[in-house]
């Protein structure tokens, strides 16, 4: 399993005004699905950062999202490990299969693939 992004999720009502303060430091507007925006960096793509106001799906907002090139082996490696599973595994319709999980600080990681 590789790693393929990390993006911090910051819980926002000011999703405009973030926009327009991160927009300052060069980063650029590349998804926006009404309740998720992620800015990043047109020189380092993957340098990234999404404003939520909460999440369309899952019961709480995540922390921080992990890309990863096999969703489905994480997933395996997290339940097998004990961990707590927050939201299960599934497809979502704006084309992404993934899960959340808690990690050691309480935080709440959204783990996630392309399809």
């Amino acid at each position: 399993m590789t790693v393929r992004r990390v993006v911090p999720n910051v819980q926002s009502d000011a999703v405009e005004e973030s926009r327009e303060f991160y927009g300052l430091l060069g980063l650029e507007e590349v998804m926006n699905h009404g309740w998720i925006m992620t800015l990043a960096s047109s020189s380092s793509p993957a340098a990234q950062v999404s404003f939520m106001s909460g999440d369309k799906t899952a019961p709480v907002t995540p922390d921080m999202s992990v890309e990863v090139d096999d969703v489905d082996a994480a997933y395996a490696v997290m339940r097998e490990s004990g961990a707590e599973i927050v939201h299960p595994l599934q497809d979502e319709e704006w084309g992404v299969r993934r899960f959340f999980v808690r990690d050691p600080n309480g935080r709440v990681v959204n783990v996630l693939g392309h399809r």
